[in-house]
């Protein structure tokens, strides 16, 4: 069973950063893509950005050219940085893994001043 541990949330500021990470056990971390999901209060979970092995990356409109999802293989990890964050970032962020359907159990990002 995979297990995915994320980290790197907390509070910044409108047009601050932060960088996630995730990272899974495990030893066929490489062979699968990697998903970032996220959810705000009252709101339906939102697919943010995702990662395939071969390092194909798509994001959400709302994100593109904010956010950039990346993968370390030899760390088992993905990460997830954003920029220029905006109130409506605020949300509780998972990572996922395709295929296995393993998730992370969430880490909060607050965008407040």
């Amino acid at each position: 069973q995979v297990q995915l541990v994320e980290s790197g949330g907390g509070l910044v500021q409108p047009g601050g950063s932060l960088r996630l990470s995730c990272k899974a056990s495990g030893s066929t971390f490489s062979m699968y893509g990697m998903i970032w999901y996220r959810q705000a209060p009252g709101k339906q979970r939102e697919l943010v950005a995702g990662i395939s092995p071969d390092g194909t990356r798509n994001y959400a409109s709302s994100v593109k050219g904010r956010f950039t999802i990346s993968r370390d293989n030899a760390k088992n990890t993905v990460y997830l940085e954003m920029n220029s964050l905006k109130f409506e970032d605020t949300a509780v962020y998972y990572c996922s893994q395709t295929t296995t359907g393993a998730w992370g159990q969430g880490t909060q990002v607050t965008v407040s001043s």
